[in-house]
């Protein structure tokens, strides 16, 4: 190689090299807002151990109430399914079971609502921050019976 390609190269891989530790620096500057992999909720909104007791006995109660209202979602469901898949459809039936499971999940979306506003009180405002960019982060996408019928 001729003296100027050796300058080339090395200049492009000193570049190379910077932009390497440049990204490494940012990433450790930046902080993540998803809870890395086995790292609680409250870790991850590094709660105090008083605001850590308060969300654990706020939290218990709801998540009770939460699984509850799936049990009685999945047996809507089921029934719906039943009725559309049966010899002869029930339109009343499948009407009514939807309306049944319609209800429910407006249920547990006011469940998850109140949730959220008790778990604000509590939590200090960069904590509220941390918590809001995570829950706008989780993805939304296709239903499962979205899923189900591609290709």
């Amino acid at each position: 190689m001729k003296p100027n390609h050796l300058r080339l190269a090395l200049a492009l891989s000193v570049l190379i090299n910077l932009g390497v530790l440049g990204a490494v620096a940012y990433r450790a500057m930046v902080p993540p807002t998803a809870p890395a992999a086995g790292e609680s909720l409250p870790r991850h909104l590094q709660l105090s151990a008083e605001q850590l007791h308060r969300w654990h006995e706020s939290e218990a109660a709801f998540l009770g109430q939460l699984g509850t209202g799936a049990d009685k979602i999945r047996v809507h469901r089921d029934r719906m399914i039943g009725a559309i898949f049966a010899n002869t459809p029930d339109r009343a039936l499948i009407d009514a079971e939807r309306t049944a499971i319609a209800r429910l999940q407006d249920e547990q979306q006011k469940l998850v609502i109140e949730q959220l506003l008790r778990e604000r009180e509590l939590l200090q405002p960069t904590q509220r921050e941390r918590l809001a960019r995570l829950l706008l982060e989780q993805p939304v996408g296709p239903s499962t019976i979205e899923q189900l019928h591609r290709d």
